[in-house]
């Protein structure tokens, strides 16, 4: 949109003017966090939240699916959440006190990242609002370790340490390691297998949609997409999801629960082209419509 005191486009997700933004008035709240200390590939996912932002400033109002103009609901964009430097269990700690507020004022809460363990933060604010949240989890890679280069909140922990706080639905994995593989066994964790394990790209969405409690929280590591569309990430795996049928699986979920939050997470937009940041803005977009 068009600030009203000039031709600029202002610098907020969509691109909304401040009073069509406004914190009192805003359904949503937008909180990047440009974070990225455990990445074990590439790095560059801090900068992901301001190439989504700035993707997002350049999107249609107007979503031709829902036919109706989705920021209207209030979209409010926050500062970024400063990066803490002194390891991910302190910036977990720091973007949970960060979110707390808003949940606690019923915002509905998207996280722009970043690597993936700032979900963490998230889930365990929302868990102390919502008692029976559970989390749709989206990722290539299990992220179950218990433990990986010495810290227990590394990116590649993040699943792990949320089945400490809320049940899990983990979908789109097709990478894992031994130690997760024995993990998933001895624990009987339903996985809903992308990549060799569902060549046919094939989803059972009522039993996905069956898992989940009343209150959702839905987690996107990027890497879950397919490579066409999303090679612009940290970890990236060859095969994934496509664009209408991750659509299809949160549309039917924010249609049968009550979505509270989602994430973003682990775009490095220097990995891959543009298109890429845009990709991202619009499934947040997308989510925002559905959830709204």
């Amino acid at each position: 949109m068009l600030s009203s005191e000039g031709f600029s486009i202002p610098w907020s997700f969509g691109g909304l003017t401040p009073e069509e933004a406004r914190a009192d008035t805003s359904r949503v709240v937008v909180v990047p966090v440009p974070y990225d200390s455990t990445t074990s590939f590439r790095s560059g996912s801090r900068e992901g939240p301001n190439s989504i932002i700035n993707a997002s400033r350049y999107l249609e109002d107007y979503d031709i699916e829902l036919a109706r103009e989705t920021y209207r609901v209030g979209i409010h964009t926050t500062n970024e959440i400063e990066p803490h430097v002194g390891g991910p269990e302190h910036m977990i700690d720091r973007v949970h006190d960060f979110v707390y507020p808003w949940i606690e004022d019923g915002k509905l809460i998207t996280l722009l990242g970043g690597e993936h363990s700032i979900s963490v933060g998230a889930v365990r604010a929302l868990s102390k609002f919502y008692p029976d949240l559970s989390v749709l989890y989206f990722d290539a890679h299990a992220d179950m370790r218990n433990e990986y280069m010495g810290s227990k909140f590394s990116h590649a922990c993040t699943a792990r340490r949320i089945m400490e706080i809320c049940p899990i639905v983990p979908v789109g994995i097709r990478s894992m390691s031994k130690e997760e593989m024995d993990f998933i066994q001895n624990e009987d964790i339903r996985i809903h297998f992308g990549g060799e394990l569902n060549p046919n790209n094939e989803w059972n969405i009522e039993d996905i949609v069956g898992s989940l409690s009343e209150h959702v929280y839905v987690s996107v590591d990027l890497d879950v997409l397919n490579l066409g569309i999303m090679s612009a990430v940290g970890t990236p795996e060859p095969g994934g999801i496509s664009w209408n049928t991750i659509l299809s699986i949160i549309r039917e979920v924010c249609s049968r629960r009550n979505l509270v939050g989602f994430d973003l997470t682990e775009l490095t937009p220097g990995d891959g082209p543009i298109a890429n940041s845009f990709v991202a803005a619009k499934l947040a977009y997308k989510m925002i419509g559905y959830a709204t």
